[in-house]
């Protein structure tokens, strides 16, 4: 017990931990005097179970959770065909489920399955690059979970899937010629998967290219956003003297557009201060990638490194108006206990990865 605590990633944990402070103080500055003004409290609470989630993680072999991936992954297709039949309708869409007191979204621990599933299958494989039948199994595993996550309608959360699938077969090993034909692929189906979205994901498209066309309508909430985030300047309006988060002009402050609430009250400064601990702590997943035993431990940090990264890019993209808005929140950040207990969980299996370094 003593040896397992002293050989915990430290440097990771302080690092997610001041992200988490820096959160739970944003919140609290941007729901002050809103329906929402007890959120920062929930947000602690979700942090320090999350700290015993990724505990109990850590303490088990990762070998052990990967042998019985297979049956995870099962599961993690039934939950969500539950949330379908059962779940919670809000805003128009089905995420959500009651369980023991609890409102969770199911789609965000599918995540963590799929890192373990595209390890253990990636670990398998004894050839040196991928063949199209492993691509072709690969992405019919992601497909399955993305496809239902999409049904929901949850285009955001699905598109988190693909971080996983993507790293994990660069890593493995891909021919050029695959990749040029998978890219080709994209680019006529990209076109005709327009035509299948939601109207609501339509407009959101369109108001990133011309959000100035509907500024009161679609292109609301970006104009709003990059308002507030131009308005930080260099050291921030502070928490009283922020117009766009107090006023009502930004739409939920300490959820998908906090980033945008946080730049507004503490500038540039404190962007590059949040930032410099993103980029410290994906640094720090990555290190534990490089130390790992084997190969699938490996895989298993690179892929929460890669969702990490495309956590903070799409979600700090859409603030300032560079990425369309889907709705992915900000690690660590975002008020929400799906997320955040999401995250913790897999910085538990990457602390796992660290573990095993000192096992004899």
């Amino acid at each position: 017990m003593y040896r397992s605590l002293r050989d915990l990633d430290w440097p990771l944990l302080i690092v997610t931990l001041a992200l988490c402070t820096l959160g739970v103080l944003q919140i609290y500055s941007a729901t002050l005097g809103t329906k929402w003004e007890d959120a920062w409290w929930k947000q602690i609470v979700w942090v320090a179970s999350g700290l015993v989630m990724m505990w109990v993680i850590a303490t088990f072999d990762y070998h052990s959770l990967l042998g019985r991936v297979i049956y995870f992954y099962i599961g993690a297709v039934a939950l969500l065909l539950t949330t379908a039949v059962i779940g919670n309708k809000v805003f128009g869409s089905t995420r959500w489920i009651h369980v023991a007191g609890f409102t969770l979204q199911t789609s965000e621990f599918v995540k963590i399955v799929l890192i373990l599933l595209i390890a253990k299958y990636l670990t398998d494989i004894k050839a040196e690059t991928l063949e199209w039948k492993d691509l072709a199994k690969l992405g019919g595993f992601v497909a399955i979970p993305m496809a239902l996550v999409m049904k929901e309608p949850d285009l955001g959360t699905a598109l988190t899937y693909l971080p996983i699938l993507v790293c994990g077969i660069l890593m493995a090993g891909l021919r050029w010629k695959y990749l040029l034909i998978i890219g080709s692929i994209l680019l006529v189906t990209l076109p005709i998967g327009y035509h299948f979205l939601k109207p609501y994901q339509k407009d959101r498209l369109v108001s990133f290219i011309y959000p100035d066309r509907d500024p009161k309508g679609t292109g609301f909430q970006v104009i709003q956003s990059r308002i507030a985030v131009g308005n930080g300047g260099m050291w921030g309006r502070g928490a009283k003297e922020s117009s766009q988060t107090h006023l009502g002009f930004l739409p939920v402050p300490h959820t998908d557009f906090i980033f945008s609430s946080f730049a507004e009250e503490h500038g540039f400064v404190g962007i590059v201060i949040a930032l410099a601990l993103y980029f410290l702590l994906i640094m720090q997943v990555v290190q534990n990638a490089q130390t790992a035993t084997d190969k699938a431990g490996l895989y298993i940090c690179m892929g929460v490194a890669a969702l990490l990264l495309f956590h903070v890019l799409v979600n700090v993209g859409m603030v300032v108006g560079r990425m369309p808005i889907t709705g992915i929140p900000l690690p660590l950040m975002s008020s929400g206990g799906s997320d955040t207990w999401s995250i913790f969980l897999m910085l538990g299996l990457v602390n796992s990865v660290r573990l095993r370094r000192f096992v004899n």
